[in-house]
């Protein structure tokens, strides 16, 4: 049967259009003019110039000071990113913390909260009702902010929370979030996080969720301007995500990157998700603080002391948790033919005690390291990585897709 592709209205131009401009703005590593993006985009400058003015009277786009040059005709009018107009809002749950953190459409955070605990065995409803309370927190820390135009109502473009397990996006259900306990929440009930923002605003957001160590790994792009990576995401747990050409890969459910539950010996001991022998036994937070005789209340401050100290058990146990570390990320570059690895969480605190074990598995262990660099980084953004992705997803589509923010009733 043949396949009939409708032609684009004049609306779904203007569509795409705006997304265009839009896009090109925030992309630039230098504020544009509206000639420089007719020249890039191919656009005539007329169209330019409309799109580019409800980009601005919207609040999504901002404009500079003119800059005038010696040649004649109009000064240039750079334009960028509009700050404190537009917020998202990015939430975790991990293990050893709850946590939260609001951004604009610049990236620029305005307001932080870490809730550290043990959440092992935790009630789902109750801690997605104190993530409720830190979203309030968030937004009313905005509302008060001297850093924001006076002008402007500060709008909240969307939500996003993430989750240390399997998550399907698309329906908003965690399948098994094996060291919360967590399983079979489909969907995942975040109605009292819908109702803490619809309180505090008077606005209706679906909150979406995802994998933590996938919205790590797009902080980690942003942070750093990586185009192919690994990301790491060491914790209680284990994840990992692909970057691949600028793109998170996801996998056919969105479920790739469980790192954390590769085998490693299949005589090994249980793990949480019912298998044995998984890397988080031996590289987990919980598996070192065990082998390095420390207690799990000690956390990696505890850790990293330790071994500021020298001490011989924290020293062996960090050892043998980059060997087999390292081991499963060869298997990682030999499957992938990625050669870049971000580590993040706590394994960005332990980098200076793990990259050359790390380093020495990748050259030993994958088939192409007589022709291949390996470049192992540390991640800078620490505990609270995912929450950073989250709020810069949450934010992003204002820009992609800023048509739905705009009003029906301009030309």
């Amino acid at each position: 049967m043949a396949v009939v592709h409708s032609a684009a209205g004049q609306h779904t131009l203007r569509e795409r259009n705006l997304a265009l401009v839009a896009q090109e703005i925030y992309s630039a590593d230098e504020p544009l003019s509206r000639a420089a993006i007719a020249g890039r985009t191919g656009l005539t400058r007329a169209t330019v110039s409309s799109l580019v003015d409800l980009l601005v009277d919207t609040q999504i786009v901002a404009e500079l000071d003119p800059v005038f040059s010696r040649r004649a005709g109009r000064p240039a009018v750079p334009l960028v990113p509009a700050r404190g107009t537009y917020f998202g809002i990015g939430l975790e749950v991990n293990v050893s913390y709850l946590g939260g953190v609001i951004h604009d459409l610049t990236g620029t955070p305005y307001h932080r909260v870490i809730i550290p605990g043990d959440f092992h065995g935790s009630n789902p409803t109750d801690v997605l009702n104190q993530l409720a309370h830190v979203t309030t927190e968030l937004i009313n820390a905005v509302h008060t902010s001297n850093d924001r135009p006076t002008h402007s109502t500060p709008i909240i473009a969307g939500a996003h929370l993430a989750l240390p397990g399997l998550v399907d996006p698309n329906n908003a259900t965690l399948r098994i979030a094996p060291n919360l306990r967590w399983a079979d929440l489909d969907p995942v009930d975040t109605s009292a996080i819908t109702t803490a923002i619809t309180n505090a605003t008077g606005q209706h957001i679906t909150v979406r969720i995802g994998n933590e160590a996938n919205y790590g790994a797009l902080a980690a792009k942003h942070a750093a301007g990586l185009n192919t990576f690994i990301y790491v995401s060491g914790e209680v747990g284990i994840g990992s995500a692909i970057i691949l050409d600028h793109t998170l890969f996801l996998g056919r459910r969105g479920w790739s990157g469980e790192l954390g539950h590769v085998t490693i010996d299949p005589e090994g001991p249980p793990c949480s998700c019912g298998s044995q022998g998984c890397l988080e036994q031996y590289a987990g937070l919980d598996a070192i603080l065990t082998a390095a005789g420390l207690e799990t209340a000690d956390g990696i401050t505890g850790l990293t002391t330790a071994l500021h100290t020298s001490d011989a058990a924290a020293t062996a146990a960090v050892h043998s948790a980059a060997v087999a570390l390292g081991r499963a990320l060869s298997d990682y570059a030999n499957l992938l033919d990625i050669h870049m690895v971000v580590l993040g969480g706590i394994y960005a605190d332990l980098y200076p005690y793990i990259v050359e074990t790390i380093t020495q598995a990748l050259r030993s262990q994958v088939l192409s390291a007589p022709w291949a660099t390996f470049d192992i980084l540390p991640g800078t953004l620490g505990s609270g990585a995912a929450m950073v992705g989250a709020a810069h997803e949450a934010v992003r589509d204002v820009y992609t897709n800023p048509s739905p923010w705009i009003s029906t009733d301009a030309p």
